[in-house]
């Protein structure tokens, strides 16, 4: 299967670049200037990973990120001349899956694309070869496999962005074992820690968020000072 990537970019010199870079690779390209024709884009067609920049005509990514994450689960990066930490942290708090800051390195950029898409691919792949566990239930909420969702003791559905459906996963999968931020990363973004890099405290406080909605949760997740994080949820047999 070729893996079908949209490129969400309003300059035209760029989205050609984009897309002649990533069809040399081989992929299949569609192209958006705007949320409008990104909408049409995915009404028509199957698509496993977006490429936007934030500064986009009409509603800017940041907003059309976010109503993806409402909808689907596709992979999505951010590709974006905004290189303020604000800016990385909230793209990374609605669910992007990646960012990376112009100008760019065409090579990286095709690299982590093709990294994302193959643990994508993979993941999916993975979980409907899982049919034995449908569901991990912990102190009165649920992990849906499936749907990657989190269910709150007052059935409250929470649709987790990839990333923390993959870091919810590790953890209950390793129930009480402490997961170093580096392990956390590479799980939920294949890629290897460097210095400053707050993808997985974000995505750990994206996560504690849905629990702090229900005051009689005890602490699922706790900081271990120094080395990381650990599930502390009960787990029903």
């Amino acid at each position: 299967m070729t893996p079908n990537i949209l490129i969400v970019e309003d300059e035209l010199v760029t989205r050609n670049t984009l897309k002649d870079t990533f069809e040399a690779e081989g992929y299949n390209v569609f192209e958006a200037a705007d949320g409008n024709e990104m909408n049409q884009v995915l009404e028509q067609n199957s698509v496993h990973l977006i490429i936007m920049d934030i500064n986009l005509p009409g509603k800017n990514g940041l907003l059309l990120a976010r109503e993806l994450r409402d909808r689907e689960q596709i992979a999505l990066m951010f590709l974006t001349g905004r290189d303020n930490e604000v800016d990385k942290i909230l793209g990374l708090e609605i669910g992007a899956d990646d960012y990376i800051t112009k100008p760019f390195n065409p090579r990286e950029l095709t690299i982590r694309a093709r990294n994302l898409l193959n643990r994508t691919i993979s993941a999916t792949g993975s979980n409907e070869e899982k049919d034995s566990v449908d569901a991990y239930r912990f102190n009165g909420w649920v992990l849906d496999i499936n749907s990657r969702s989190l269910v709150s003791p007052a059935q409250e559905v929470y649709k987790l962005p990839r990333s923390e459906f993959r870091a919810m996963l590790h953890f209950v999968e390793n129930p009480g074992q402490i997961q170093t931020r580096a392990d956390l990363l590479k799980k939920m973004t294949g890629r290897e820690l460097k210095p400053h890099d707050r993808t997985v405290d974000v995505t750990i406080r994206r996560i504690r968020k849905h629990f702090e909605s229900s005051p009689e949760t005890p602490e699922i997740i706790a900081t271990i000072h120094g080395e990381g994080y650990r599930f502390c949820g009960e787990l029903d047999q």
